[in-house]
């Protein structure tokens, strides 16, 4: 059962809720406090490219880069439906830990979760050093991570999400040993008088803040920082969702 395969065609619609025009107001206060102006923007993971083609709406010359053959095409139907004048982004198929860019980038945003689903820390270290890599000096990079706690207490969750079309019902298991929740997904998506059935499997390890700190040094980046879920505070106790910005000397 291959992540996102069967679920690329519904994810928008179950994930309907997420506010990626609020998610982008966010990004942009970073970018206004960074030290050099952001113009080019990778979304390192970007799925079906919701991020992507609103970051390009706002005049970011814009790259999204994801694991899913099937989540990029997504992504390219709603690029090639952008308003004329809008510099649609460019989306390349490649895993985090062996990206690939054909120049420098003013920063790079890797947003919901998408960091614990490198589910091998020797992976995400290297994807670091990627991003390291490819940015500018003095470029920003910003990333979100749900905590060790959100994770843990997922285990024999049950949840239900169902639109009209689409019904997923999914459950998460929790191995300590492994320090990686694991979400078992069946989906009916309907198609015409017809319902189809899919099975999915998904991955998250439990990355504590401070490991990731740590292997944001080893890559090279500065000025590292937390922040609580879309806030520019530092995190509380509790926070189920992290975010960490760092520079590139």
């Amino acid at each position: 059962m291959n992540s996102y395969s069967f679920l690329a065609e519904s994810y928008d619609q179950l994930t309907a809720d997420v506010d990626y025009p609020g998610l982008a107001d966010y990004l942009e206060r970073h970018f206004r406090r960074a030290k050099c102006p952001v113009r080019t923007v990778l979304d390192l993971a970007c799925g079906t490219g919701s991020l992507t083609c609103e970051l390009a709406r706002r005049g970011y010359e814009t790259i999204g880069a994801d694991l899913s053959e099937e989540m990029l095409a997504v992504a390219r139907e709603k690029a090639s439906a952008l308003d004329e004048g809008v510099i649609p982004p460019l989306l390349l198929h490649q895993p985090m830990e062996k990206l690939d860019l054909y120049g420098t980038i003013d920063a790079c945003v890797c947003c919901l979760d998408s960091v614990n689903y490198v589910t091998r820390p020797d992976r995400l270290r290297r994807a670091f050093q990627r991003v390291h890599l490819f940015l500018m000096p003095g470029g920003l990079f910003i990333f979100d991570a749900d905590t060790p706690e959100k994770l843990r207490a997922m285990d024999g969750q049950v949840f239900l999400d169902e639109t009209e079309d689409t019904y997923c019902v999914w459950r998460g298991e929790w191995s300590p040993r492994r320090r990686v929740c694991t979400f078992g997904m069946d989906l009916f998506r309907r198609e015409g008088d017809v319902w189809l059935r899919g099975e999915e499997l998904h991955e998250e390890y439990a990355y504590e803040p401070e490991e990731l700190e740590d292997y944001l040094r080893q890559a090279g980046f500065r000025d590292i920082r937390r922040y609580g879920d879309r806030t520019l505070r530092r995190p509380r106790e509790g926070e189920q969702r992290i975010f960490f910005t760092a520079r590139k000397d």
